[in-house]
């Protein structure tokens, strides 16, 4: 069993034919084949059950794709850290972020982290704090930028300070002018345009005190909340870190005065797998901003 046999073997698992998988490795049909009976001979198991049109795993099948897999991304990042320790440290390090991260990272990590280490190119992959945990999981980024809460099992992760959420809103909705900060208790009957992120934390906040919010708008991504709360459209709920994100210049800002509403922006990665030498050094210059 080698490397391009495992290859050989994930294209047929992923495509679940192996006409399409003999064509997605721009090699002939009959020498695939051949390959997969030879892995089968080999280990001993029969990995695929052979139909007229496709190919199903059988249990076999299914673990030796997880090996494979965890095989095949040892060997590419084991090619990376090498190439990494000949040039020193460059190449591209994959990231990925929440849109409400984006301010924090790019003004007190990023720049940094660039200034250091000039020759490192990157690769942003954004979503919600879900999109970026998979993303973590299936390999596809190395580190992942998210906010509290999420869930931590399997995670090494590396918090900032704890930073409160702010109502923005135009002047027109402004009741309390004159005041920077205001009390939960203030939101009730207010029309809240809300991250989705933050629902239920929201939600919860508020009927721990007594009220059941209205929510105006629900949306994925706090530069939305920004541009509606900027049209004059209800009460916009961001951390005060993605106040930068998009269009303020029409905005009130009040801070939220209450610990239930404060989060923290998190650099996250899988416990016990291998980390590059970017993906260290980035951690490790994230860990001391």
């Amino acid at each position: 069993m080698d490397i391009r046999q495992l290859k050989y073997f994930l294209a047929i698992a992923e495509e679940g034919q192996i006409t399409s998988a003999a064509r997605r490795l721009q090699m002939a049909q009959p020498p695939l084949s051949q390959q997969l009976k030879l892995l089968e001979e080999e280990l001993g198991v029969k990995l695929v059950e052979r139909g007229p049109r496709s190919v199903q795993l059988t249990e076999a099948g299914m673990m030796l794709r997880v090996r494979a897999q965890q095989i095949l991304e040892l060997a590419d990042s084991t090619t990376r850290e090498l190439k990494d320790y000949v040039k020193g440290v460059s190449g591209t390090l994959s990231i990925g972020t929440v849109s409400s991260s984006a301010a924090t990272l790019l003004q007190e990590r990023l720049l940094d982290f660039h200034q250091l280490y000039s020759g490192v190119k990157f690769e942003i992959h954004e979503g919600n704090t879900f999109r970026i945990l998979d993303l973590l999981s299936k390999g596809i980024v190395e580190v992942g930028i998210v906010r509290t809460p999420f869930s931590s099992t399997g995670l090494e992760s590396i918090y900032t300070a704890s930073e409160p959420m702010i109502a923005v809103m135009s002047p027109d909705y402004d009741w309390s002018k004159g005041r920077s900060a205001i009390e939960i208790g203030e939101l009730q009957h207010q029309p809240l345009i809300v991250y989705r992120r933050f629902e239920q934390l929201i939600r919860e906040t508020c009927l721990e005190h007594g009220f059941d919010p209205q929510f105006f708008c629900m949306n994925d991504d706090a530069r939305t909340t920004l541009l509606w709360a900027n049209a004059g459209l209800g009460v916009g709920i961001i951390p005060r870190s993605a106040y930068g994100l998009a269009a303020n210049s029409n905005l009130v800002i009040k801070e939220i005065r209450s610990d239930s509403l404060n989060t923290r922006i998190a650099a996250v990665w899988i416990k016990d797998k291998y980390l590059s030498a970017l993906a260290e050094k980035f951690i490790e210059n994230f860990r001391e901003g």
